[in-house]
């Protein structure tokens, strides 16, 4: 498998637990693939790099390897992280 759904590479991976939540996290332009806003339907492929925002917490990571599903011990695999940094989210 070459590409994959952004919001089910998310759920798949376990980086966000829910495949509804993870459309609407992309959907508020929350995500970035390579440095571009992405969009819930946007395809992924190994390589890419992934910029999600959680509240205060900025997470880079890059796609190892893409699976259609995995066990909770494996999907950590599918990605390594770069950096997690805290931000100021000015109201």
């Amino acid at each position: 498998m070459s590409t994959m759904r952004l919001d089910k590479f998310l759920k798949v991976s376990r980086l966000i637990k829910r495949r509804t939540l993870a459309k609407e996290v992309a959907d508020q332009g929350r995500i970035t693939i390579n440095g571009i806003t992405a969009k819930a339907s946007s395809n992924v492929k190994v390589g890419d790099e992934l910029q999600v925002r959680f509240g205060q917490k900025l997470v880079t990571v890059k796609i190892t390897n893409l699976q259609e599903s995995t066990r909770k011990e494996d999907a950590a695999n599918m990605y390594s992280i770069l950096k997690e940094e805290r931000i100021n989210v000015e109201q």
